[in-house]
């Protein structure tokens, strides 16, 4: 007789209820899966025989037939070992359909019984609690991390026999997280780089502070040694904590990507990818045959820091430019194709020249004109466009480099008043859908960015000098949206207009002239 046991699988973020029916007939020994499965899915043979057969359990003389159903949907991974070992016993009399009715079962089994860990558990445990699966039994290893989703039972298992005496007379305890208890139990505000070891250099973190309120895209510009990097480091100081809905996405994305550690199930801290020049666009974006998420979705979120910023090629910069105006990316096979989300901070930092010192008062730039036009053009108008602070980061002077005495601003202080902005906003945008100034679109720009007329007059001088795009309007509407917030102003004032005009509009060209 056919028996059905649930499981799941997963593509990109969303995951699938499946049927794993096994059924014996009476031939030759063998043993077939069939059902779309791949590599990894069609080795469970051997990995499933020889972990029953080393459990003390008999494996069926006959013939074995798995079909994994619904049989359209590309299975893959190793997380159907533990449910094709369930049916076969059920075949074999040491289990009965009715006690694992109510159950599904993910894991991958090793040739002596024990379970292994697998990515990507959060996403499947949700999509079966989705699919009105009451009790999933995972390895021991995720069990925290599938305890995240509530309403469904959630039980750690080490070895197949620990599976079997769980329905017969030893049952597995429920694993219990309390998320919101265990991300607050979490949250530090202790980074390694402050603020307060950066000398002088107001004007670059202000323009931090802003990108970090709303959550602007930021380019520091300056000659070698000013700082840049170093400041960038001290960015995720000043971010605001997560949010539980936040630490929940981020957790399914680095489930997937297999980035997740078994005695830290839920992630805490917002990400900081620092992604070095040699990267390559399917890195940057994800991809695969069975698309993975790329640095741009690990960043979720979160920060990505491209140091020397135009010494990625131009081709990896231009893959940026979609998922920093929709915060997604859609990677497409011939199959099927895989939406991941991508809201994150691009942090980037550059020289203004390849000697790096065009424009620096105290060293003359030694390159020519025409490798400064090269240099700068890896970075496109319409990328550009989409960076709402650029700010020029000078050489610090001799008085600034020996100032010790002189206690800078700590990242403490410049957190308290990015939390109060941030706060300003996520009550604002409560029932929008968006938690920032800079997920705006143009409708809620409209309603949520109106400017008195004295301001209206601004823009449009600014419109017809700087030929503003409709584009770089609306990233001005938001930018100035929070600066007013970090100014506890309700409404936005010419002085929040010409502040997001100073920053937007300081152009690379505009080196050396």
């Amino acid at each position: 007789m056919v028996n059905r046991v649930q499981t799941a699988t997963g593509i990109g973020l969303n995951a699938y209820k499946i049927w794993v029916e096994t059924d014996v007939i009476n031939s030759l020994p063998a043993f077939s899966i069939v059902g779309l499965p791949d590599t990894a899915v069609n080795e469970a043979r051997d990995r499933v025989k020889s972990a029953i057969k080393n459990s003390n359990f008999t494996f069926p003389s006959r013939k074995v037939v798995i079909n994994l159903a619904p049989a359209d949907i590309k299975k893959n991974g190793t997380g159907f070992d533990l449910p094709i070992a369930i049916g076969i016993l059920i075949e074999e009399e040491v289990l009965t359909q009715e006690q694992v009715n109510d159950y599904a079962f993910i894991g991958e089994l090793a040739l002596d019984g024990l379970i292994r860990p697998i990515a990507g558990m959060l996403p499947l445990v949700l999509g079966l609690k989705e699919a009105g699966v009451k009790n999933v039994i995972v390895p021991a290893e995720n069990a925290k991390e599938a305890a995240l989703i509530e309403g469904i039972n959630v039980y750690g298992a080490n070895y197949l026999g620990d599976v079997i005496s769980h329905f017969t007379d030893a049952p597995l305890k429920i694993t219990k997280v309390n998320a919101s208890e265990y991300l607050e139990s979490k949250l530090k505000e202790d980074f390694i780089n402050d603020f307060r070891e950066v000398k002088g250099q107001q004007k670059a973190k202000k323009a931090l502070e802003i990108a970090a309120a709303g959550g602007h895209n930021i380019l520091m510009t300056g000659s070698p040694g000013s700082g840049k990097t170093m400041m960038a480091k001290c960015f995720p100081s000043i971010l605001p904590p997560l949010e539980m809905e936040e630490a929940l996405e981020l957790t399914k994305i680095y489930s997937v990507s297999g980035l997740l550690q078994s005695d830290e199930p839920l992630v805490t801290q917002r990400p900081f990818r620092a992604v070095h020049h040699t990267a390559s666009a399917n890195g940057i974006i994800g991809g695969g045959s069975n698309p993975k998420p790329g640095e741009i979705t690990l960043a979720h979120r979160g920060v990505l820091f491209l140091d020397e910023m135009v010494e990625f090629p131009r081709a990896v910069l231009e893959v940026l430019r979609q998922p920093l105006e929709d915060g997604e990316i859609v990677i497409s096979r011939a199959t099927h194709s895989v939406k991941y989300p991508a809201k994150f901070i691009l942090l980037g930092a550059m020289n203004p020249c390849p000697c790096g010192f065009l424009g620096d008062k105290e060293k003359q730039c030694t390159c020519s004109d025409f490798q400064i036009s090269r240099y700068l053009s890896k970075l496109s108008g319409p990328l550009l466009d989409r960076i709402d602070l650029q700010v020029d980061v000078p050489r610090l002077t001799p008085s600034e480099l020996m100032n010790y005495n002189k206690a800078e601003e700590d990242s403490a202080t410049i957190r308290q008043r990015v939390l109060k902005a941030r706060k300003i906003q996520l009550e604002r945008y409560k029932n929008e859908g968006i938690l920032t100034n800079s997920e705006l679109t143009p409708k809620l720009i409209k309603k949520y960015c109106q400017t008195d007329e004295q301001s209206q007059e601004l823009l449009k001088n600014a419109i017809v000098k700087y030929q503003l795009s409709g584009r770089r309007y609306d990233r001005i509407l938001k930018l100035a949206r929070t600066i007013a917030d970090l100014d506890g102003s309700e409404n936005i004032g010419q002085i929040h207009l010409m502040q997001a005009l100073q920053y937007r509009m300081i152009n690379l060209e505009s080196y050396g002239k």
